[in-house]
Formats: structure tokens, C-alpha cells, sequence
């Protein structure tokens, strides 16, 4: 017979194949194990080897475990995802120091790290989930095929086991202790929990606001002490339903907090390049976003015309494009009013150095940051399919004057199934 480990390369190649009758056959071989007394729990600690060992392959090429549990349940089922999240604690006790404190803050979020380390992860997460062993050794070698697969990705901050992986700052929200964004969590729970559309987004409108001065102070903070700090980057879910209209809000979230957005459409997310605290902005305004652009589509779809309804999806996509356009717009207007009221006070109390010139660099170190991570990237076009979708959408975030600080009223977004919003990467 042969052993666990050929077994298991056996059965892996033969599920990336397209025989499923060989598939089934080198499964069977599995569920029979090595012909030994322990040949079954052979086979199990052999899977797990190579489980943790694929992963521990992904975290140079770019990936950290939310991206992985990200992936995993996008394509397989909540078995596989659970039994991914065990390996990956499995690999984190084996792991290489230095382990930088963000990356076991999402491994804690996802899974304990305590338990075994050997093959009695995959007999008790199978246990767990009420999985017969064919069933249990099919997900396993599903997880498997799937983690070896995945392609490398940006490496956006340095992975454990790297020079750099413990002082490398943090890039995403903040989970603790800013009086700052306490207050914008506030304002956006309100905003989603309100049902009147004019004071959710007067509402976002003063988060944005509070966001952009905060925005501002960490710049002129930063330029003075001149720590030599880079750009960072965090990646958000753009998953289906409607997956381009959520890397559109991305892009009009991270456009107004003086980011960039690279949307990877196969893998289900979107990468933002930029500086801490504008990541901060754009991980906590999108979040909540897109939990009023849903709750605004379906008071959209319960207003439309009778017979109208036949072609929901069309809809749907044209009234989100529209929604995150408009925001857009209006986040836009609240930035540059934060932005030049900063800036009339800097030039009072600085003279002629000026903020422009700080946040202009910062922006440029973004835009460079982009180029080194992306050399490759695309710009795609959204098409504009349905007219009533689109003009439901533009007048769910339009509602309101969102004029806050003295801000130029932004301008009106035209509709009609011809109109296409513009190019984005």
C-alpha cells in the first residue's frame, strides 16, 4: 500500500482532474489509509502537514489569514471554511518568529489557537461538524486543492518570519480607544439604523467630515515628526451579488479619504492603498455604506412602478452604480471643505508652509505605492442598464443637502441607460 503522504497526493491530483470516477476512487483510498493499524490517523496527520504547510507557502506570497478565510468562503462550503481556520491555527503554533500583533488579532477573530497540533485537528473538526470520514476527507481535500491553488497577491504589510513583520504599522480599523472615531461609529450606526434617507446621509456626511479633519491632523502631525512611514494598504469583501457596484463604492470611499483601489474581481475584494488613517476611514464608511445602499435598494424596489419588476437584477445593479456615484460625490464635498477650512488656518499660523503641499505628497507616495504594487493594473467601464435603476439610485443619495462646512454643492449626476459612470481601475 502506499504511504499516507502519496496517498493524499494521489487523491489531491486526481480532484484537480476531470475524471470524477478516479476522483471517487483515490477518495476510497483515503477513507482506507495506508493498511495499517493506524492507518487511518495516518492519513489524517498527512493531510494536515500538507494543509499548514500550503499555508505557510501563501503568507510570503502576499496572503493574511481574513484573505484566506475570504476566499475559502467564497468557494466552499462552511465545513471546509471552519476546517481552514483550524489549520491555520495549527500552522500559527509552528510559526516562525517574529509574529507581528495584527496578524494573530485576525487569526483570534477567526478561530482560538489553542488545541492539538497533529492529525487529531482534522478527527476533531470533523467530530464538530457531524461529518461522516468520506464527507470529512472530501472537504479536506477540497480545502487542500483550494489553499495550493491560490495565485500570490500584493504583499501589503511584512508576513511573520520577516524582517520588519513586528514594527510594521498596522493598516485597517482601529479596534480600540480613538474619542475621534467613536464618535464616527455613532454617527454611521445611526445612519444605518435610521429609516429616513435625508438623516442617514446628513449623518455620513458629519462622519466624513470628522474623518477628514482627523485625516488632516495625522498628516501635519507626520510631516513634522518625519518618521519616514509608507503608504499601507488593507483589502475589503467586493463579493457577489452585485460585485462591481461594491468596488465602485469602494473606489468612491477611498477617492474621498485620498486613496486608491484596485479591484480584483476573481479573487472577491478590492485592495486600498493609503495612509493609517485614511484606511481607517475607508474600511468603517464603507462597511456601513454598504449596509445603507442595500437597506436603500430594497425601499427602491418596494417603490417601483407596478410591472417593473421583472428585471430586479438589472435594476439593482443600475441603482447601486448610481448610489455609490452620488455618495461619492458627496463625500468628495465634505473632504474639501474639512480641507481648505485647514488649510486657511494652517496659512494663518504657519505662513507659507501651507497643508496642500504636505497632503499633495502624501498623495503622490499613494499614487507610487499603487505603481510598485499594481504595474500591471486596468481600468474597467460599469455599463448603465437600466434608466429607472439609475435614477432611483441618484435620488437615494441625493435626498439631502450634504453641505457641511460650506462646501460647493456638488453637481448633479445625469441618468438615462445610456449614461456611463466613469472609468475606474
Amino acid at each position: 500500500m502506499p504511504d499516507a503522504d502519496e496517498l493524499v497526493a494521489n487523491a489531491l491530483a486526481a480532484v484537480r482532474g476531470t475524471d470524477v470516477r478516479q476522483a471517487e476512487r483515490q477518495l476510497d483510498q483515503l477513507m482506507v489509509g495506508t493498511g495499517a493499524a493506524d492507518g487511518t490517523t495516518a492519513v489524517d496527520a498527512a493531510l494536515l502537514r500538507r494543509l499548514v504547510r500550503g499555508l505557510s507557502r501563501l503568507w510570503p506570497r502576499g496572503w493574511q489569514p481574513v484573505d484566506v478565510d475570504r476566499i475559502t468562503s467564497r468557494r466552499l462550503d462552511a465545513h471546509a471554511v471552519r476546517l481552514v481556520r483550524a489549520a491555520m491555527a495549527a500552522q500559527r503554533r509552528d510559526q516562525a518568529d517574529p509574529v507581528p500583533a495584527w496578524w494573530d488579532d485576525q487569526l483570534r477573530e477567526l478561530v482560538a489557537t489553542e488545541g492539538a497540533a497533529d492529525g487529531s485537528v482534522l478527527a476533531g473538526w470533523a467530530s464538530r461538524e457531524g461529518l461522516d470520514r468520506a464527507d470529512a476527507l472530501r472537504t479536506a481535500v477540497d480545502a487542500l486543492a483550494l489553499v495550493e491553488s491560490l495565485p500570490p497577491i500584493a504583499v501589503l504589510r511584512p508576513p511573520p518570519g520577516t524582517t520588519g513583520a513586528v514594527t510594521a504599522r498596522p493598516g485597517g480599523v482601529a479596534r480600540s480607544g480613538s474619542p475621534m472615531l467613536d464618535r464616527v461609529r455613532a454617527l454611521l450606526a445611526k445612519a444605518e439604523s435610521t429609516t429616513f434617507p435625508a438623516e442617514a446621509e446628513a449623518l455620513t456626511a458629519k462622519a466624513q467630515e470628522l474623518i477628514a479633519r482627523h485625516s488632516i491632523d495625522e498628516a501635519l502631525l507626520a510631516a513634522g515628526a518625519e518618521r519616514g512611514d509608507q503608504p499601507g494598504g488593507v483589502r475589503l469583501s467586493t463579493d457577489t451579488p452585485y460585485a462591481g457596484a461594491k468596488a465602485l463604492l469602494v473606489q468612491e470611499v477611498a477617492a474621498a479619504n485620498r486613496c486608491e483601489a484596485v479591484w480584483s474581481d476573481d479573487l472577491g475584494f478590492t485592495t486600498v492603498l493609503g495612509w493609517p488613517a485614511d484606511l481607517v476611514a475607508v474600511e468603517l464608511l464603507y462597511t456601513s455604506l454598504l449596509v445603507q445602499a442595500t437597506a436603500a435598494m430594497l425601499r427602491g424596489r418596494a417603490e417601483r412602478r407596478p410591472g417593473s419588476g421583472r428585471r430586479t437584477k438589472v435594476w439593482d445593479e443600475s441603482f447601486l452604480n448610481a448610489f455609490a456615484l452620488r455618495i461619492g460625490e458627496r463625500l468628495r464635498t465634505a473632504t474639501e471643505a474639512a480641507t481648505d477650512a485647514a488649510d486657511r488656518a494652517a496659512a494663518e499660523t504657519a505662513g507659507a508652509e501651507r497643508l496642500l503641499p504636505v497632503l499633495a505628497a502624501r498623495g503622490e507616495a499613494v499614487r507610487e505605492r499603487l505603481d510598485t504594487l499594481f504595474p500591471g493594473v486596468t481600468r474597467h467601464r460599469l455599463s448603465v442598464r437600466d434608466a429607472e435603476g439609475w435614477s432611483s439610485g441618484t435620488s437615494a443619495a441625493d435626498r439631502a443637502s450634504l453641505d457641511v462646512g460650506g462646501g460647493r454643492k456638488p453637481r448633479q449626476v445625469p441618468g438615462g441607460p445610456d449614461r456611463r459612470p466613469p472609468e475606474r481601475r
